[in-house]
């Protein structure tokens, strides 16, 4: 099995289309088409099935995809690292994040990153920690700041717990106080209020929603499926509350009320994870132990 072969593999799985695919990765499509013929036969298996110019995955073309992307990613994940000068001059950090941490916690960090290493790409992926959990283990990602507990079902990681985050209750200044105008509110307090939800696999919709529930009633929805910003957005504009990360509400508390949970509260714990199995490029380790100092 050649890595030149999976390249062109995952092209064709990418693309479904055999002359794409030849343009995508710049070889000759007959080329193409006889190095995956000839993967095929090492492998005992047809990897596409091929029916009236329909490209489709056989059972074992699904089973290899996410190895051969894995495969490749760290292969380019090595190359950078030894492309990498002494000084961290050059190279590249590939960093997952929810996105309220991109909006509290990382501006300021990676504010100080790059003033240091100005020569350091800095490629940000934001998404749910379900979604990074899977680009970690995919090779698309050197570190990611995840929610505690990871899902059950998560590959080896190493993770190292950053912080503890209060969440607290937003909502525009024009609308009714929560809680009756209390200092700090419960979260039975919510119980029938409109409240703004997060889209499905959203860290924060899931503890809020589970609150709720431990506290007997089921939230009220008033508009549901945004990421933070338009979250924000929509509690300015009196559509409802939402409950969000302290540090969030911190920095984007212009046009909103922001009132904090009475004991004990809702917490969320963050941690700085990466693969077990790959050590992180030069420069991830360095933004990790900014991250960890900061």
């Amino acid at each position: 099995m050649q890595f030149q072969q999976l390249q062109y593999f995952v092209a064709v799985a990418e693309t479904r289309h055999f002359t794409r695919a030849a343009e995508a990765v710049h070889v000759a499509q007959p080329s193409l088409s006889q190095q995956i013929k000839a993967l095929e036969r090492e492998l005992g298996a047809d990897l596409f099935l091929r029916a009236r110019g329909n490209i489709t995955l056989t059972d074992a073309g699904e089973a290899l995809l996410p190895l051969a992307r894995r495969i490749l990613a760290d292969a380019d994940t090595a190359r950078h690292e030894v492309l990498e000068l002494v000084q961290l001059r050059s190279g590249r950090v590939r960093l997952g994040a929810t996105p309220s941490l991109c909006t509290g916690l990382l501006p300021d960090v990676l504010r100080a990153f790059h003033d240091r290493y100005p020569g350091v790409r800095l490629l940000i992926e934001e998404g749910g920690s379900h979604d990074l959990v899977r680009g970690l283990a995919r090779g698309a990602l050197d570190l990611a700041l995840v929610v505690l507990p990871l899902p059950t079902a998560s590959p080896a990681l190493t993770t190292v717990e950053l912080l503890r985050e209060d969440l607290v209750v937003v909502s525009s200044p024009e609308a009714p106080r929560p809680g009756g105008g209390r200092r700090a509110v419960r979260i039975s307090d919510l119980e029938g209020e409109r409240l703004v939800m997060f889209r499905h696999g959203y860290d924060l919709r899931e503890l809020t929603v589970a609150a709720c529930r431990s506290a007997g009633f089921e939230p009220d929805f008033a508009v549901e499926g945004g990421e933070m910003d338009a979250v924000l957005g929509f509690v300015r504009a009196g559509l409802g509350m939402a409950v969000v990360p302290r540090m969030v509400a911190a920095r984007s508390g212009r046009g909103l009320r922001v009132t904090p949970l009475s004991r004990p509260g809702l917490h969320r714990t963050i941690a700085l994870a990466h693969r077990s199995d790959v050590a992180p490029p030069r420069a991830a380790r360095e933004l990790q132990r900014m991250l960890l100092e900061r």
